[in-house]
Parts: C-alpha cells; structure tokens; sequence
C-alpha cells in the first residue's frame, strides 16, 4: 500500500454497551472521535442487558456516524477504509456496528476492514507514542485478562488468559455487594485509595508457573466475608474491602506480568483495555517496571482510551491497510474471537 499519503479509517466500535465512530489517520491521529454511552440505561440492572444495547446502538449509531464525520471536517470522499470490531463482545451489539460498516462499503465503494476488539484494546498504544516491537500487553477489562505478546502490529499471541472470572468482572461483582452501581471499577478504586489491606484476600495462582490469571476464588472470598459480617451483625470497612481486594488482584497481575516481562524481554510495554485505567494498577506497573535491570518503554493510554471506543478499532486497522488485510461483505460477528495462544510460553 502507498505510505506516502494520509490514510484516513472511518472505525465503528459497538461490542458491548458503547457506541462509537471515530476517524483516525495514519493510525495515529485521532481527527474525531464520538461515544454514546448507556451506562445509566444498564446501571439499574446490575450490568449490561444484551437486548437493551442492541437496541440503543440501533438509535445512535447513524447519527454518531454523520457526526464523525463532522468533527473531523472531512466528507465521505476523505476516507480510504472502513473499520469495525466483528468480535469479541454480544453478538446482538456486533451485528449492528457490523451491518453499518457494510452498509456504508457496500454505498461508497470504501474497503472494509474487520478487527479484533482486543488488538484495538492493545493498539490504542499507538495513538500515543510508537510502539516498539516486540512488545507485550496486559489487557485488563470486564470480559478478558490476558498478558499478550506482540510480534509487530499484526501478530499477537496469548501468552497468559483468565481461567474463569476477567479482573473487570470480578470488580462489577463486588461492587453489587458493596451497593456500588455498575461499572464499580471507578468506584472501588477511588475506595481503595482510602482504605487499608486488613482482610489478606487470596492471590490465587500468583506463584504457579505459568502466567494465567483467576479471580474467581478471590470474588467468592469476598462475598463470603461480607456474608458472614451481615449474618454476625458486624460491620466492615467498606474502605478497607475496596483496598484489600484492589491489593490482592493488583498483586497477581503484576506479579506475573512482571515475570513475564523478564522471560520475554519485550522493547515496550503497554496496558489496554478499562481495567487499565484503574489508578492502583498504572501506579504499582510503572513502580514495578521503573524498578527492572532493562526496563521497557511503558506505554499508558490516557483513560478515555482504555474503555472501549472506535480509536483504538482505527488504529489496529490502520496496520491491516498496510498489509492488505480486507474483509468482504461476508464479515460476520465472532462473539468468541480468541488471539492464538503461543505455544512455547511456559
């Protein structure tokens, strides 16, 4: 492909419960970037409902569309791809940013590119600094924990998944018993900060060798300790909860991402995905990788680029452009999408 002009990618991003346009050139620069959250609309129930997205993507995904176009001052006749997230996420949610992208190929003659949700988590990066390679990720959100390892911008394999509950998960969970409405990872973290690690929660795995994560011992701990508070009249810290499960799941996962930095010697370091913007997990990482022999170059994204959005979706395109990788309008959702595992990680 022609390197020598801008490349402009017109990204939706409609996995979950945001929806999201964004125009981004040259796979760094973001020249727009709408989202139309529903987290009052999934608030009163404790989580995301998967009809009720679906349905609110439906409603603004035509208007965020002309509206990024807008801010990014450009036309239809300025872009020269068009991208979307065809999985991970709710296949009902996938299907609407899916059939919009098509729709708008299927009008301008555009080329379409599907991509993987969690290599835009991770590509987020590069709309902050240069990636380096090879380079390793931690992506921290409600539906996956992984540490990843990145041959260049198009190859990626899991070197470390979650076994059962994702760190973002296990957060939402808790926080329906510490009465904090969904997403309670803000929340809890902010408690965190106030609180103290009195309850010595599991780290479950934290010494194995190997560099999977499992959360769900350390939410069940949790639940049975405020259970058993209630049923015995006690009253606990909701603080000093809050810092002693935030301290128990921080220190798995820098534990092993840390070792994992140390096998793999990567030039960079990047964390995505919502998670990543909880402040006690960027704190301990950049203390933990300042403190290495060699230490990599750390790549943080600013927090609006941690939760999902249609930038990140247009960067990871951007590298697919460049090589040539297009869909065709048989793209369909892949609510299961899985990076290939790396063979040799142990």
């Amino acid at each position: 492909m022609n390197k020598e002009k801008d490349i402009r990618i017109l990204a939706f991003e409609s996995s979950c419960d945001e929806t999201s346009t964004s125009v981004v050139k040259n796979g760094s620069e973001i020249e727009s970037l709408v989202v139309a959250t529903q987290i009052k609309s999934h608030a009163r129930f404790g989580g995301v409902v998967p009809e009720v997205a679906s349905r609110h993507h439906i409603e603004v995904i035509t208007q965020i569309t002309k509206e990024a176009l807008a801010e990014a001052k450009v036309t239809w006749d300025d872009i020269d791809a068009i991208a979307v997230t065809h999985g991970p996420g709710l296949v009902g949610a996938l299907l609407i940013g899916i059939n919009a992208a098509k729709a708008a190929s299927m009008a301008t003659g555009l080329p379409l590119i599907g991509v993987d949700h969690i290599m835009g988590h991770i590509t987020a990066a590069q709309l902050v600094d240069k990636i380096e390679y090879p380079a390793m990720a931690l992506q921290v959100s409600g539906g996956h924990t992984e540490i990843v390892l990145m041959k260049d911008p198009t190859h990626f394999e899991i070197v470390g998944d979650t076994r059962d509950d994702a760190a973002g998960e296990a957060y939402d969970k808790i926080g329906r018993v510490l009465g904090v409405n969904y997403p309670a990872g803000k929340t809890i973290d902010q408690w965190a900060h106030q609180g103290k690690d009195t309850f010595n929660f599991p780290r479950a795995m934290i010494d194995e060798d190997n560099y999977d994560f499992s959360f769900s011992g350390l939410k069940s701990a949790f639940i049975n300790t405020c259970h058993h508070a209630d049923q015995i009249g006690e009253k606990l810290d909701k603080y000093d909860l809050a810092a002693s499960f935030q301290a128990a799941v921080v220190d798995v996962l820098a534990a092993k991402t840390i070792r994992a930095i140390k096998q793999y010697q990567p030039k960079t370091f990047i964390m995505g995905g919502g998670v990543a913007a909880n402040l006690g997990l960027r704190e301990r990482m950049d203390q933990e990788i300042a403190a290495l022999a060699n230490p990599p170059k750390v790549i943080l994204p600013p927090l609006k680029l941690c939760g999902d959005n249609a930038a990140m979706i247009g960067a990871a395109a951007y590298n697919q452009y460049l090589e040539g990788d297009f869909a065709d309008l048989r793209l369909d959702a892949d609510p299961s999408m899985e990076l290939p595992y790396a063979a040799d990680y142990k």
